[in-house]
């Protein structure tokens, strides 16, 4: 399986170096941002696995920010940590309240940090069910019958094009690397390679035709599935 993804938020430049030290540690991909408005940018774009933001900022603050993410729908979904130097139980109740699943209060020991952000992950991963249809415009992917179709018409896949496939539509928006999709979708002990990858992606495209455009090279690092909003088609026709 591919590394989570943590987004930490918050304008101490010394604590973001240590946060980063210790999640990298712990096995987790780090992304930082030192402002607001810069986190809610990246986590619309990038859309991580887990946000730890910082209440008190100044310009666009934690609760601002916690607020937006939530009322948009790429990111309403993403666990939240919210960090606060507040110890007032009013603070961390509005924090809850606007959307956080956890709090942690500063100064706090990293350790604690991660043992939280891993148990607000494994909640999260629990409660999470997978769906049965992917759909992504134009494109329905049936999980349980391994059936693909585009614009009502069957698509014929192998079993490895097919988990790519859905590798990807799970995760509209997100740039997979090579890596990850392999960890992903594929056994990692086998003889797979960065280069099969890529002939398996040409191969996806070229049997959904037109729709293929969903399916984006971002060079130097690997895939994204275009992220179409509901009732738009994957790609023009």
């Amino acid at each position: 399986m591919s590394k989570a993804t943590i987004l930490v938020i918050d304008d101490e430049k010394d604590l973001l170096e240590l946060v980063r030290y210790n999640v990298e540690k712990e096995g987790f991909d780090v992304i930082l941002a030192t402002d607001g408005a810069a986190g809610l940018e990246i986590a619309l774009k990038h859309r991580p696995d887990l946000i730890v933001l910082d209440l008190m900022m100044p310009g666009m603050d934690g609760l601002e920010v916690c607020k937006r993410l939530r009322a948009e729908a790429r990111t309403a979904r993403i666990p939240l940590i919210m960090l606060t130097a507040r110890a007032a139980e009013t603070d961390r109740i509005v924090g809850l309240e606007m959307g956080a699943d956890d709090y942690v209060t500063k100064p706090f020991s990293p350790r604690e940090l991660v043992a939280r952000a891993k148990a607000v992950l494994r909640r999260t991963q629990l409660q999470e069910e997978p769906p049965e249809v992917i759909r992504q415009g134009s494109i329905v992917i049936d999980l349980k019958r391994h059936e693909v179709t585009c614009g009502g018409k069957p698509v014929q896949l192998t079993a490895t094009e097919f988990r790519i496939l859905q590798c990807l539509a799970s995760r509209p928006g997100r740039v997979l690397s090579r890596d990850e999709i392999i960890d992903s979708a594929l056994d990692r002990d086998s003889n797979v390679f960065d280069r099969t990858i890529d002939v398996h992606i040409t191969a996806i495209r070229k049997k959904l035709g037109a729709a293929g455009e969903c399916i984006e090279t971002i060079r130097g690092f690997g895939y994204k599935f275009r992220d179409v909003p509901s009732g738009e088609p994957a790609a023009k026709g």
